[in-house]
């Protein structure tokens, strides 16, 4: 039986987490993986033509409902003759997904990644691996 609670959590999509505008880019969906591969959730970058900004968020799909440390991490390549990165992230205890994370990117590339923390005793992290520079907007 399907709890008022998880039918509402299920119908939040990434593009409501982000808001208004933002759409996902070609590839952008991450899976968030134990070493021993076991999924956890997704990491999904979305971009909003309109203002330049990038938008990050990660899903649960294990352990839903219950808090376990979860994190979306955005980077920004920045211009110059000496390109540096910088970028935002957020983690903290959630029961369905975290975000928005989101950064100005308008002609510039970003990276992203994504953390969930499985429950238990013995619990394991997952992460996505680090998105080479892409979504050069």
């Amino acid at each position: 039986m399907v709890t008022p609670a998880s039918a509402a959590a299920s119908a939040i999509t990434p593009e409501r987490v982000c808001g208004p505008g933002f759409a996902r880019v070609a590839h952008s969906k991450q899976a968030v993986k134990t070493p021993s591969k076991r999924v956890l959730g997704y990491v999904y970058l979305l971009y909003n033509r309109r203002t330049g900004y990038n938008c990050v968020t990660t899903f649960k799909t294990s352990n839903v409902g219950i808090p376990t440390f979860t994190m979306a991490t955005i980077t920004t390549q920045t211009r110059g003759a000496h390109p540096r990165a910088s970028g935002e992230n957020e983690g903290r205890s959630v029961k369905h997904y975290l975000g928005p994370v989101k950064t100005y990117g308008k002609g510039r590339c970003v990276k992203y990644m994504g953390r969930i923390q499985d429950d238990g005793r013995n619990a394991v992290e997952g992460k996505s691996s680090w998105k080479r520079w892409g979504n050069c907007s």
